[in-house]
Formats: structure tokens, C-alpha cells, sequence
């Protein structure tokens, strides 16, 4: 039998799959970029993905709450015991998201309705076409989450996690096809519709095969087929729907607030396809830097639950919010200053146009703002989980829905599109504070204090790399032309430099360990293949 891989070592794998997934989701966003820019088809393919895309993220993801319970449950049983247990799980899935299949198909106007009552007529039956399209994802989530967690189980990360790029390559080959045969007629009223049909229909095909590809490697590692059962007394299942059942409607909670969010943006044009470009950009680094930190940290936490070991396990609090920090805050001083260069790269072209640009640099600003407390909250969340407590992030995501309701009333006015990003950065502030006031009280007291003082000084330090990245722009806008693409791929490069050395260079004044355990990390996935 093939020793397990190392903690360090699935991080690895984790970390360079979900990267090249990445690259592959950028080119599939600068296609739809270019094709669509930000107008009707682009914003109504936003609405109709918002229910496949949330059930796809929460039960096919990692971390997920399929993927946890599958891991927990199969990792403490013999490989034999596997296929009877993922079979039965698999049919009792099913069988539910069968039925949320029919009423999505049978009920995406209303759904659609309820989600923007501000679409047009045009987009709003755009959108309803492209639900009923992509509605079988509802099926397909929970089956990639249930592979997702079983291959983990049997210490196979790499197909899972670098299996989401097969629904970039169809949009990316559906897209240039589009765009090879109708070129600038692409936008075209009359050819509105095929656009969305592309999109929806390229999205469908990438999920199945997603599925497919994990299905493969299920079967041909003796983990289970597509054979129905419904033996619920096998030892196992109980404990994976002990676990899915809360886990599932915890983590649904948090995604209600992306539907409060596109519901006041629905009345502002091109809001939806500015958050969505946006938000693709800010989740890139998010996405593979979370997985380096949370991978390796959750084993850890599970084993210092016990009263007596409550101060390592502060230790450890404070190691996965700090290095949170350490990778989070160099980010937002990037996305801040150099907001505007990274959309004009990133997706200015064809379609997607200066103006395009100046919708979606400021909702881009805003996100970059908090991907801290983004990847914070979800670091204490996961201090809760390790401690048996599914309750209070419960409790706090049902609080967060009222919060991020009221917020977004108060901040669309004003601020508009960006006022609703800003709005949910106030929600993972408040999440933040609140648990680590419960943590304080129940762990006894934490460091606070001291820890407070080293985030104040990290975002001090965050303040000094955005001004030093914006004195960059302002130089080359005044020393040369801005409009030129040399200058833009400079501005970017050398504010990015200047960004990361300032902030690294004020954080080395602090001497964290956490600095060098982060260094000493990033050393070891770079050049361990050299």
C-alpha cells in the first residue's frame, strides 16, 4: 500500500491543480469578455448561473459540505467498505436533487423574477432559457462533490481538483467558435440568443464532463459505480448524512447573500457582469493561496480541540489569521493601485471597452479591499468546525443575511455597484469580530491585544505598498502615454514590485514567525521540482 502524502504535500497538489484550473477560468472569462463585454447576454447568463453556479460551488467544492463528509467518513474505514457507502450516498442524492432539477426547470421565471425584478424584458427571458439549460447542474454538483470527497479519501487530489477546467475548455471552445463565425455580429440582437444558448450549453457540457472524469477514476479505483441502492443500514452512511445535512445548510446560508447583492444590482446596468468579472479576478489568488493555508491547517486544529491543548490551539488561530494577513493585504494594496491596469489587461478587448473597464475597476477596488476578511472569517469558521460547533456559524450566517440586506439598501445608493461589494466586505468584518469574541470567551481568552497590534501595523503596512503602487501609475501617466500597452504592462509590473517589497519589507520590521513559516512554505512549493 502507498504511504499517505504528506500534509505539505497535498497542499502541493491542491495548490498547482486549482492553479492551472485558474489560468484555464481567466482565458474562459477573457473570451466572454470579449465576445459579450458587459451587455444583455453577459448579464443575463450572471443571473441564470447564480443557483447552478451556488449549488455547484457549495456541494461539488472543495471543502465542501459533500466533500467533508465523504473524507470524514470513508477516511476511518477500509478501502472494501467504500463503494457500498458512496453508492447508497450517491442514489440518496439523486434522488433529491432530481426533484430540485424539475423545479428549477419548471420554475425558472419565478426564479429569475425573484432574483432580478430589474431585467428587461430581453435579458429577463435570456436568463429563464439559460437556467432551464444549465438546471441538470443541480444533479451534477452533488455527484462531483461525492467524487470529489471520495477520491480524496482514497489520497487522489490531483483529478478532482484540477477537474473544473473541462467546463473552461467547452465555454472557451463554444465562445471561439462564436466569434470565428459571426465576428462583430456577435452582439447582435438577432444573434442575442445564441449567444446565451452557448454560454448556458457550454457550461452544462463542461459539468458532465467534470463528472465523467471523476467517475473513471472512481470506478477504475474499486470506489463505486452508477449502481442504484438503497440499503441505508451500511455502516458509514448515517455518518455521511450526519455530516452533510447541517454542513449543507451552514454553508447555503452565506450564499443568500449573493442573492440579496444581485437583487439591488439588477436595477443597475451591467452591475451583474462588473461583479462577475470582478469577483473572477479577486478569486484567482484567493482560490489557490485559501487552499495553501486552510488544506493544511484544518487537520491541525481537529487535533488540538481537547481544554488542555487550547493553547497551542491559539497559536494555531493565530498562525492561519496571520498568514491570512501576510497573503491577503499585499493583494489589496495590488487591486487598489492597480485596479485599472489589471481589468485594461485582463479583459479590455473587442467588446469589452474602455467604458466596460471604468464599470469594473471600482467593483474590482472593492473587492481587493476585503479579501482579507473574506479568508479570515473563513479561517474561524473552521476553528468551529475543528471544535464540534456547527451551530454558531450558523447562527452568525442567519445574522449576516439581515446584515448584508440592510447594508446593501444603505450602500447602493450612493455608491452603487461598488457599494455592494463594500457591503459584504461589512458582513465578513462583523462575522470576524464576532467570532473571535465567542472564541475569546470560550477558549479562555486569546492574545488580543498583541494580535490586534500586529494587524493594525500589517495594514499600515498594506497603506504604505498601495501609495507606493499608485506613485508608479502617477509617474508613468505623467512620463508617458497611458493609452499604450507597454505602459500599462509596466505600470503593472513595477507597481506590483514596488507593492510587494514595500509591504515586505515594513512587515520584516515586525519579525513574525509567521513570515518565515510563510516564506519557508512558498520556498518549498517552487523549488521543491528543481
Amino acid at each position: 500500500m502507498a504511504p499517505k502524502r504528506s500534509l505539505a504535500g497535498i497542499a502541493g497538489i491542491v495548490a498547482m491543480a486549482t492553479l492551472i484550473s485558474k489560468v484555464f477560468g481567466l482565458v474562459r472569462e477573457q473570451a466572454i469578455a470579449a465576445a459579450f463585454g458587459v451587455g444583455p447576454v453577459v448579464n443575463a447568463y450572471a443571473y441564470a448561473y447564480v443557483i447552478p453556479g451556488f449549488l455547484l460551488i457549495l456541494l461539488g467544492g472543495i471543502n465542501g459540505p459533500f466533500h467533508s463528509a465523504l473524507v470524514s467518513a470513508l477516511a476511518k474505514r477500509d478501502k472494501s467498505e467504500a463503494a457500498p457507502i458512496v453508492e447508497t450516498v450517491t442514489t440518496f442524492v439523486t434522488g433529491i436533487l432530481l426533484l430540485v432539477t424539475v423545479a428549477l426547470i419548471l420554475a425558472a421565471g419565478p426564479c429569475i423574477d425573484l432574483l432580478a425584478p430589474g431585467l428587461d424584458d430581453t435579458t429577463r427571458a435570456m436568463a429563464v432559457l439559460q437556467l432551464r439549460i444549465m438546471a441538470p447542474l443541480a444533479i451534477l454538483a452533488g455527484l462531483i462533490g461525492i467524487g470529489f470527497g471520495t477520491l480524496n479519501a482514497a489520497d487522489q487530489y490531483w483529478l478532482p481538483s484540477v477537474s473544473p477546467l473541462f467546463s473552461s475548455i467547452t465555454l472557451i471552445g463554444g465562445v471561439g467558435f462564436l466569434l470565428w463565425w459571426l465576428g462583430d455580429a456577435v452582439n447582435a440582437p438577432e444573434y442575442a440568443r445564441l449567444g446565451g444558448l452557448v454560454l448556458a450549453g457550454g457550461t452544462l457540457s463542461g459539468g458532465v464532463l467534470q463528472w465523467l472524469a471523476q467517475l473513471v477514476a472512481q470506478w477504475r479505483s474499486q470506489l463505486g459505480t452508477l449502481r442504484l441502492r438503497f440499503d441505508w443500514r451500511i455502516p458509514g452512511v448515517a455518518d455521511v448524512l450526519k455530516v452533510m445535512a447541517p454542513a449543507t445548510l451552514s454553508s447555503g446560508m452565506l450564499h443568500i447573500n449573493v442573492y440579496t447583492d444581485l437583487y439591488f444590482a439588477s436595477a443597475i446596468a451591467g452591475a451583474a457582469a462588473a461583479m462577475r468579472y470582478a469577483n473572477f479576478i479577486v478569486l484567482t489568488p484567493v482560490g489557490i493561496l485559501s487552499n495553501m493555508i486552510l488544506v493544511p491547517m484544518l487537520p491541525v486544529f481537529s487535533r488540538l480541540t481537547a481544554p488542555e491543548q487550547w493553547d497551542d490551539l491559539k497559536v494555531r488561530i493565530r498562525q492561519g489569521l496571520l498568514l491570512t494577513a501576510l497573503t491577503m493585504l499585499p493583494l489589496t494594496a495590488i487591486f487598489i493601485a492597480q485596479g485599472g491596469p489589471i481589468v485594461r489587461i485582463i479583459y479590455e478587448r473587442f467588446a469589452f471597452d474602455a467604458e466596460a473597464s471604468r464599470l469594473v475597476v471600482p467593483v474590482l477596488m472593492a473587492y481587493g479591499f476585503g479579501m482579507f476578511f473574506y479568508l479570515g472569517r473563513d479561517v474561524l469558521v473552521r476553528v468551529f468546525y475543528a471544535l464540534g460547533d456547527g451551530e454558531t456559524p450558523f447562527r452568525v450566517s442567519v445574522f449576516n443575511i439581515l446584515l448584508n440586506g440592510v447594508l446593501d439598501y444603505l450602500l447602493v445608493g450612493p455608491f452603487q455597484t461598488p457599494g455592494l461589494v463594500m457591503a459584504t466586505v461589512g458582513v465578513n468584518i462583523t462575522s470576524m469580530v464576532i467570532f473571535i469574541a465567542i472564541l475569546h470567551r470560550r477558549l479562555r481568552g486569546l492574545p488580543l491585544g498583541e494580535w490586534g497590534l500586529i494587524l493594525l501595523g500589517l495594514i499600515g503596512c498594506t497603506v504604505a505598498a498601495t501609495a507606493g503602487s499608485w506613485g508608479v501609475n502617477w509617474l508613468c501617466d505623467r512620463w508617458f502615454d497611458p493609452d499604450q500597452l507597454w505602459v500599462v504592462l509596466m505600470q503593472l509590473t513595477l507597481g506590483s514590485v514596488v507593492a510587494l517589497g514595500i509591504f515586505t519589507g515594513l512587515a520584516l520590521q515586525f519579525k513574525l514567525p509567521e513570515l518565515t513559516m510563510l516564506q519557508t512554505r512558498l520556498q518549498a512549493k517552487f523549488l521543491r521540482r528543481g
